[in-house]
């Protein structure tokens, strides 16, 4: 998109990605975010725990696949903010000449991702896509620049399909990414569900400050994404208890946040 075009950044209307890196302990946010991201402390204090969880759900769903499973190339689809141990980090880590492309169309993640997505490696490439993910086919079609899919791509959803605007249109969204990808390609994928009361009130808080709407949904609407997958151990599950080490397990009560990774037959 043409820098004339481009959105500007409202400082003064909270934003899910600028909240998120507040509660994983980040530093890119402004006052309305900060003061959005109290308020929903307040209503659910497990909510900076579910923050730090989903990370570490992310690097090791994409160190798993990049050391056990040879994936060499990860779609990042709706990234948010550039924490630490980002997908590119991660995946470049295990293999060097791993290509990651980042996607989202907030432009604050863009002005960042500009300047901190670079390639960890000199083998490998970083690259962003300014791109809503409701339009998948756009997606899919400038991924295709960057990526090979006649190889397999690991498809990333992390905790950001609450912002679709009905179940059937995060089946569309997926389904329409997961279509163009070819078979052993893989799906990793988290979201909030609506079995904690307390998520449920602080998502419609935080659609109440006017910020884009975020929809907790059932486990089985989750789970229902990974029809026509083939699951990988332990399956579907809350994200503290996926392949989590034996001790973390032991010591992390579940939250309200369940994904998977599966392969596409």
């Amino acid at each position: 998109m043409p820098e004339e075009q481009r959105p500007l950044i409202r400082t003064d209307i909270p934003h899910s990605a600028r909240i998120w890196n507040y509660w994983m302990g980040g530093k890119d946010y402004y006052e309305a975010d900060r003061a959005a991201g109290d308020a929903g402390i307040s209503v659910d204090p497990d909510i900076t725990r579910m923050a730090v969880q989903s990370r570490q759900f992310l690097i090791r769903a994409v160190r798993f696949l990049a050391a056990e499973k040879g994936i060499r190339q990860f779609l990042d689809i709706g990234t948010g903010l550039p924490t630490m141990q980002n997908t590119h980090e991660v995946a470049q880590s295990v293999a060097p000449e791993s290509t990651i492309v980042y996607v989202d169309n907030d432009p604050l993640v863009l002005t960042h991702a500009r300047a901190l997505l670079t390639s960890t490696s000199d083998k490998g490439a970083t690259t962003y896509i300014d791109s809503d993910y409701h339009r998948p086919e756009l997606i899919v079609a400038e991924a295709r620049t960057v990526l090979d899919f006649t190889e397999p791509v690991a498809v990333m959803f992390m905790g950001v399909l609450g912002h679709a605007h009905s179940y059937q249109d995060m089946r569309r969204i997926v389904g329409t990414v997961l279509d163009a990808v070819p078979s052993g390609s893989y799906l990793v994928l988290w979201d909030g569900t609506d079995d904690s009361e307390a998520y449920v009130t602080l998502c419609k808080n935080y659609t109440d400050t006017g910020g884009v709407p975020y929809t907790p949904r059932p486990q089985a609407e989750i789970r229902a994404v990974f029809d026509d997958l083939e699951l990988v151990e332990p399956g579907f599950v809350p994200i503290t208890e996926w392949r989590a080490e034996a001790t973390e397990v032991g010591k992390t009560r579940p939250i309200s946040a369940y994904g998977a990774v599966a392969r596409k037959p």
